[in-house]
């Protein structure tokens, strides 16, 4: 029972780091119709992907805008007893909106506004695991102002910091059984503001021919700061047993540094074909340290022992005629968590990712791009064997299913 706030808040944590339960990347529709390779790639999306590209662009200036719809759901069973649950729903409406501007002949600067973390998990009321998780909200948006500079034809370079802020709602049940004298079950929400953290991002692309290209990009591991967020007890029994009270909490968490290398090709005149790998150092995330206003909740540590991991990407685009480019790519996405730690609140493991989508070109300055990305998560039977009642760790296991479709729709303005 002392340890329910550790519980709330870790999945405050986990929410932020996997995009309520599942990690997909949605920085850019060309770049997701490809597989999300970009790193090797000169387009309007280079802000994010690679800014020492964006000096290679051949536009003086360019704007891209775009959000992607999220329809994922979890499916639960617990094969000894049969009892299965299902999300309510799974949805988020990431956004990005990147400007680039070619200051000079070596010069460009640009910044660059994205979510790559924000949406809904929601599971039925009081079901089986509602001691872990009931409903996790999500929004978090970044903020990234870059610079590039051509040290020659052939190398440049580009960067920049990376400030976060994002908020998180977070309910949950007490335990398993605790009640009101009315039988309503006893709950916690964590409402938390303000959780800001800064980074940043350097990159290099090197071009051995004008058709052979090879980038790098490597983000910063990252701080999250959540201070003064709220706790808010529901549903308590009036007993000397139950002494919990509103309260507020502080903590923090680190987001791990992740780096990305890859190259692109272009071969037939019409055809380009991109490949990134994505190492991401989740081993950073060892353990989440949880501090109480309240001095009746003693502060803790909650372990996570997560371990590195990678993705590997794959994606071609074809010029079929002046109005309209094609894409489609594939990419294999490593799960960090390791045996023991599979929650609810981020029920993922390996996945397949396949993706598809187009760039209609309406006149010589306004692009419409369109992606889609269909994700399947290996179905995997795991447990999570650090919830405690009364000291004693009760394991909550199951199988657990995911899959998630989402669309995408952009523009892109450039001179």
């Amino acid at each position: 029972m002392k340890k329910v706030l550790v519980l709330a808040v870790f999945a405050l944590a986990s929410a932020v780091t996997y995009a309520g339960g599942y990690r997909v990347s949605l920085q850019g529709n060309k770049a997701l119709a490809m597989g999300h390779t970009g790193v090797a790639v000169v387009n309007s999306e280079s802000v994010f992907f690679n800014p020492a590209a964006m000096v290679f662009s051949e536009d003086k200036f360019s704007v891209s805008a775009g959000v992607h719809g999220v329809f994922a759901s979890i499916a639960y069973q617990d094969p000894m007893t049969g009892a299965n649950d299902r999300t309510k729903s799974l949805l988020g409406t990431p956004f990005y909106l990147y400007a680039a501007y070619q200051a000079t002949d070596w010069l460009s600067v640009g910044l660059g506004i994205y979510t790559p973390y924000g949406s809904t998990v929601e599971y039925e009321k009081d079901w089986v695991g509602s001691h872990l998780v009931n409903k996790i909200e999500l929004q978090a948006i970044y903020v990234q102002p870059t610079v590039s500079f051509k040290v020659s034809d052939k190398l440049s370079f580009g960067g920049g910091p990376i400030y976060v802020n994002g908020s998180v709602n977070f309910n949950r049940n007490l335990n398993r059984t605790l009640t009101d004298l009315d039988g309503n079950r006893s709950n916690v929400t964590i409402d938390a503001s303000g959780v800001t953290g800064w980074g940043w991002v350097a990159s290099t692309m090197f071009n051995f021919t004008d058709k052979f290209r090879m980038g790098a990009t490597y983000r910063s591991e990252m701080v999250l700061e959540a201070e003064d967020g709220d706790a808010t007890f529901e549903n308590i029994p009036n007993s000397p047993l139950t002494p919990f009270e509103n309260t507020s909490i502080d903590a923090s968490m680190p987001l791990p540094a992740e780096m990305t290398v890859g190259l692109s090709y272009d071969f037939c005149e019409k055809w380009l074909f991109a490949f990134d790998f994505n190492r991401t150092f989740w081993d950073a995330y060892k353990s989440l340290d949880i501090d109480f206003a309240n001095p009746a909740i003693p502060d803790s540590k909650n372990p996570r022992n997560y371990k590195n991991s990678s993705t590997y990407r794959f994606g071609l685009q074809y010029d079929a005629t002046k109005m309209f480019t094609l894409r489609a790519g594939y990419y294999f996405d490593e799960s960090p968590v390791r045996e023991g730690y599979f929650a609810p609140e981020t029920p993922r493991n390996d996945s397949n990712n396949f993706t598809a989508g187009l760039t209609m070109n309406i006149g010589k300055h306004l692009q419409i791009d369109a992606s889609f990305l269909y994700s399947h998560f290996k179905e995997i039977n795991a447990s999570y064997n650090y919830y405690y009642e009364d000291g004693i760790a009760v394991p909550f296991k199951g199988t657990y299913k995911t899959n998630a479709l989402i669309p995408g729709l952009g523009l892109t303005y450039k001179l």
